[in-house]
């Protein structure tokens, strides 16, 4: 089980790395005027989100799932900073796909949203991981 935890923490690490660093995209594409910009931004967007963000994502669910298997049969009733640590990923999973929609908004040239809205977006995951952190290593419920 040691192994499976070890490689759902690298994907998770390279989950948020892409959670990180797709909206940081979007902010500097919904800044750009310029038609090589825009299908540079494109390639870059899509290419993240396709190559790196959706495997990351698949390997840490199904990982993370493979643990919580492992330990929802002896304790899942009674922790409950894990009930809460679950709501946060779920929250996370919608914030994921809703990248994707921005990739194909991005794509269709059909953003209307400023380069402010991205910057604020691309703050979302680092509350949520620093809440499913803490909920991790401290539980505190």
């Amino acid at each position: 089980m040691l192994w499976v935890k070890a490689f759902h923490i690298i994907s998770v690490i390279t989950w948020f790395a892409a959670l990180f660093y797709l909206p940081r995209l979007f902010v500097y594409h919904s800044m750009t005027d310029d038609e090589i910009s825009i299908k540079r931004f494109k390639v870059m967007e899509r290419r993240l989100y396709q190559g790196i963000m959706m495997p990351s994502f698949i390997i840490t669910t199904l990982l993370g799932s493979w643990m919580l298997y492992d330990y929802a049969w002896q304790a899942y009733s009674t922790v409950h900073w894990l009930h809460i640590k679950l709501i946060l990923v779920l929250v996370l999973i919608a914030y994921h796909f809703y990248c994707g929609h921005l990739v194909r908004v991005f794509a269709e040239d059909k953003n209307t949203r400023s380069d402010r809205f991205y910057r604020w977006f691309n703050e979302f995951p680092t509350v949520l991981l620093l809440g499913i952190i803490i909920l991790v290593v401290v539980k505190p419920l």
